[in-house]
């Protein structure tokens, strides 16, 4: 699709924040990118690379990888960067193409904050530049590599 942001980034169109964390023939995942905002850190997205709109639209092949990829991503979020709890949301609205954004919550954030979104009203929250999204994703990227999905 020619307007479609998630794949004009897919097809190198568009240059994003931070480093592939993971990418397989069905899907891609990486750091969200705020336009030189600070990044709420480990807010991961994992686009399905075929363009699709919804869930629904998924065929099984890229439904397992789909799924598979977010139960890894999840994970390296927990062990890797300490997470202690992930939200997970599709809304398609702004951007017809598939994609989940999976945020963690790490510990110590008081509870008002919880929520896939009230986390960035949160002004103790980990935010960082680009250098830290950089070094998040590699390190997110590492374990994904050293850790098998079993």
């Amino acid at each position: 699709m020619n307007d479609c942001f998630i794949c004009k980034k897919h097809s190198g169109a568009i240059q994003t924040s931070g480093v592939t964390i993971y990418e397989d023939e069905y899907v891609y995942v990486g750091h969200i990118d705020r336009t030189g905002e600070p990044n709420y850190l480990g807010h991961i997205m994992i686009d399905l690379k075929r363009h699709a709109p919804t869930l629904g639209d998924m065929n099984p092949e890229e439904a397992k990888a789909f799924g598979v990829t977010i139960a890894r991503v999840s994970k390296a979020l927990i062990q890797s960067e300490k997470a202690e709890h992930i939200y997970s949301y599709v809304m398609g609205d702004a951007v017809p193409h598939l994609h989940m954004h999976i945020v963690p919550r790490y510990p110590n954030t008081p509870k008002e904050f919880w929520g896939q979104n009230a986390v960035y009203d949160w002004t103790e929250a980990p935010m960082g530049n680009n250098q830290d999204v950089i070094d998040l994703c590699t390190r997110m990227k590492s374990y994904i590599e050293n850790h098998p999905y079993e």
